[in-house]
């Protein structure tokens, strides 16, 4: 029998947010992994930087899957928590492909703006929710991927 929630926030909203976050928890666990592979297989003169870089933006990234798989239990759902589940639900891509360093640069910035795409999608349902906590999430998870996104793109300017 599932506890009575009563947060200002009805549950078919609550149902709906959280669906919402699936995506959104799915997209960063996939960026997680990518960015996890990358560091372990990176090569070429710029392998010291780049593998350092890479394994705080992962331990950032497991840190943030947390957060929100923990936010959508508190609005009482199960978060997707399975290969197969962020796979239907991940709108990033994987790439199989043995890519250089400037190419894996690039897919993790093309990663980054997708995870803040899928958050961004979320603030309308949010905002009439008011669901608050929520929208604190994701505006910082913004901040944090666009400033990698930025980060990340400067290397691939000449």
């Amino acid at each position: 029998m599932k506890a009575k929630i009563d947060i200002g926030i009805s549950e078919k909203q609550r149902e709906e947010i959280s669906k919402g976050l699936s995506h959104f928890l799915a997209d960063t666990y996939t960026l997680y992994l990518k960015t996890h592979n990358f560091h372990w297989n990176v090569t070429g003169p710029m392998f010291p930087t780049l593998h350092v870089m890479f394994e705080g933006q992962y331990n950032e990234l497991a840190i943030a899957v947390d957060d929100i798989a923990e936010r959508i239990r508190s609005l009482g759902e199960k978060a997707p928590a399975s290969y197969q589940e962020f796979l239907k639900l991940t709108s990033i891509k994987e790439n199989l492909a043995n890519l250089n360093a400037m190419q894996m640069i690039a897919e993790l910035v093309q990663g980054h703006e997708a995870v803040v795409r899928t958050g961004r999608g979320l603030f309308l349902m949010l905002n009439e929710s008011h669901d608050e906590p929520t929208i604190d999430l994701i505006v910082q998870r913004l901040r944090v991927h666009e400033k990698a996104a930025w980060m990340l793109r400067s290397m691939l300017e000449s």
